[in-house]
């Protein structure tokens, strides 16, 4: 007992060293958004910027999904609306200056979204916005906006320090609003969270103050760097395994109305048939979890059909060949607790007759 004592006695000045401090300075390669200032005082204690990504803004209250959990055995919650967007993705969480309330900095988050044309979206208080008012790195209870806006997974921030604490803390007060602000080059989104946190532990030089979260996505072109599966290598994995996944087939969010950017994925899919005319496939759509069962298999077939009909109107490939189906969320290859998983169940698959 005496040695695990003298352990813990030696760790403890690398434990503090780890606690949350009250920032002097920004979090190093941290910037503002060009477009949007900052609450005056305010520093940036955690900080995420992709060339391209994707969310999910809420925009309406959150509700518990009957009998659905998330990877920490959370409560899943849903809204009856959501915008997903993608983009230019930018996340920061400031500390305000001491003394500051949600309210307070929000109002003037408001007013700078508002002059530069914007218009509001969706905005709510407290415990209106649904869900527990908990931090991004709790389990067994229930999900809230934190979890929707910035979910545990993508948390990097060492455990207990300023940018960990920023956002696993539980929340007393919360204010949330999302902006949509049209430009030349397309619509930039903008998210503010404003809350008021609370710990009395490793995170209590943050007690009581409030944070101000901003999620911005800008428009921006993805950068087309997939080389397309050839009708070879699909050949070679519908011979061994009797299927093959294909991701480079793209639609927009419930519609069926293939982007331009599936061209080479389809046309290499007409060149197997066109080249293979004995070989018949079921071509079936694959969905995330995100809406009802019926929903979702509805679209995935209705998906696996344009498919179809591309590859006949287009191509010339003989209707004899295929044969659409569709099984919505219910074949996942991935969890679909985060983006990354769903956008993996998102697919369109050929499989051997």
């Amino acid at each position: 007992m005496k040695y695990l004592l003298l352990l813990i006695l030696l760790l403890m000045p690398h434990i503090a060293a780890a606690d949350a401090t009250e920032p002097t300075k920004d979090e190093p390669g941290s910037r503002d958004l060009p477009v949007l200032k900052r609450y005056e005082g305010s520093f940036i204690v955690n900080y995420e910027r992709k060339a391209f990504d994707v969310i999910r803004f809420p925009l309406s209250p959150l509700f518990k999904v009957p009998g659905k959990t998330d990877a920490k055995n959370n409560n899943f919650i849903e809204g009856k609306k959501s915008k997903v967007v993608e983009g230019r993705y930018t996340r920061l969480i400031y500390l305000a200056p001491a003394e500051r309330s949600p309210l307070e900095v929000i109002r003037n988050y408001v007013d700078e979204l508002s002059a530069m044309g914007g218009t509001v979206l969706y905005a709510c208080t407290s415990l209106a916005c649904g869900g527990d008012m908990r931090g991004n790195d709790h389990g067994g209870g229930t999900q809230g906006l934190l979890d929707k806006l910035y979910p545990s997974e993508r948390i990097k921030a060492p455990s207990f320090s300023n940018g960990n604490c920023a956002s696993t803390m539980d929340v007393s007060e919360q204010r949330y609003l999302v902006y949509r602000i049209p430009t030349e080059s397309g619509d930039i989104y903008v998210a503010v969270y404003a809350y008021t946190v609370q710990d009395t532990l490793y995170c209590k030089a943050f007690n009581d103050r409030t944070m101000a979260m901003v999620i911005a996505i800008e428009p921006q072109a993805r950068e087309k760097k997939m080389v397309a599966v050839t009708a070879a290598e699909m050949q070679s994995s519908i011979d061994s395994s009797g299927r093959i996944a294909l991701y480079g087939i793209y639609f927009d969010t419930n519609k069926t109305d293939i982007k331009p950017e599936s061209a080479a994925a389809i046309e290499q899919i007409a060149d197997l048939l066109k080249a293979n005319t004995a070989l018949k496939v079921f071509i079936v759509g694959h969905t995330d979890n995100v809406g009802t069962l019926a929903a979702n298999t509805d679209l995935s077939k209705r998906r696996a059909n344009a498919v179809i009909n591309m590859l006949i109107s287009q191509h010339r490939v003989s209707a004899g060949q295929m044969e659409a189906g569709g099984v919505g969320m219910l074949s996942p290859l991935a969890s679909n607790a985060d983006e990354t998983g769903r956008a993996k169940n998102r697919r369109v698959e050929l499989v051997k007759k």
